[in-house]
């Protein structure tokens, strides 16, 4: 996903929280529940992009840091790894990881967000926790055979 579809998104889910605000029942934290919308918007994003292609720019932006080259590059390696490590997920566990693991939300937040009983979200985080850690240790026993 690029910054301009991120800014696109950003902008669906308040324009949805705009509309659907008067419908808030309070039966979560108004926090899991725009957690619940971003991830839905997200998630039809996501489906929706495995069906187009980019299209390539002349030129990349420049974005200006107080980072030097080494923090940035090993800040861009952390992220393609991880990126790739997300990609071994179904949507179902990569929603559950992202959201308390990186989000950092409760597992009572996680579970109203997505939907779902709160022993099926342990239960994905568990699986979504394996499988991110079997890619992790096939890739460094990859990179040192």
């Amino acid at each position: 996903m690029n910054d301009s579809d991120a800014d696109d998104l950003c902008q669906e889910v308040f324009v949805i929280v705009f509309r659907k605000i008067q419908d808030f029942e309070q039966k979560s934290s108004l926090r899991t529940w725009l957690y619940g919308i971003a991830v839905r918007v997200a998630l039809a994003h996501r489906r929706k992009a495995q069906t187009q292609r980019e299209l390539p720019t002349a030129t990349l932006p420049e974005v200006e840091t107080n980072d030097g080259p080494h923090d940035r590059f090993a800040e861009r390696e952390a992220r393609k790894w991880l990126d790739m490590a997300l990609d071994t997920l179904d949507e179902k566990k990569r929603a559950v990881f992202v959201l308390y693991e990186i989000e950092q939300l409760s597992m009572n937040e996680v579970a109203q967000a997505l939907e779902c009983p709160l022993q099926t979200a342990y239960s994905r985080l568990h699986a979504a926790r394996e499988q991110v850690e079997a890619f992790f240790r096939q890739t460094t026993k990859g990179q040192v055979e």
